[in-house]
């Protein structure tokens, strides 16, 4: 399976507002000039976040988008479904072969149970341990 700009980017909007939840609303003029984005591109993205629930949009001159819940509640799989549809690597119709609509079922069930273990807030609050390792050097 794989995720398209409109999965990538929305999961873009979705960090930087949980980054920034309880300060107000943000503006996608915002987001799209610091991740260098196009501001009409998002637009067009939000709009579906906005229609499942997800976020709220903020009218005035001080206005923006903000998440409709805290963080810990929304997951990439509700971000990634909203904007890609269903998670699914294959279709397999009934006709497949069993061995292998089975293992259609085990990927998608996989990637999904990954997704949906992920909130907002395990994204934002990530930590890359693994890269002070590379700093080590060994020699043989």
């Amino acid at each position: 399976m794989k995720i398209s700009t409109k999965g990538r980017y929305g999961l873009t909007i979705m960090m930087e507002l949980a980054t920034r939840f309880g300060e107000g609303p943000t503006s996608l003029k915002s987001i799209a000039e610091k991740h260098q984005l196009s501001e009409h591109y998002l637009e067009q993205l939000v709009a579906p976040l906005r229609n499942a629930g997800l976020v709220k949009s903020i009218r005035g001159a001080y206005g923006g988008y903000i998440l409709s819940k805290n963080a810990e509640e929304i997951s990439a799989g509700d971000v990634i479904r909203v904007l890609e549809g269903p998670i699914s690597p294959v279709d397999f119709t009934e006709e497949d072969d069993p061995a292998k609509r089975h293992l259609w079922i085990r990927i998608r069930d996989g990637i999904a149970e990954v997704l949906d273990s992920t909130s907002l807030q395990d994204l934002i609050s990530f930590k890359d341990e693994g890269s002070q390792n590379d700093s080590y050097m060994f020699y043989i």
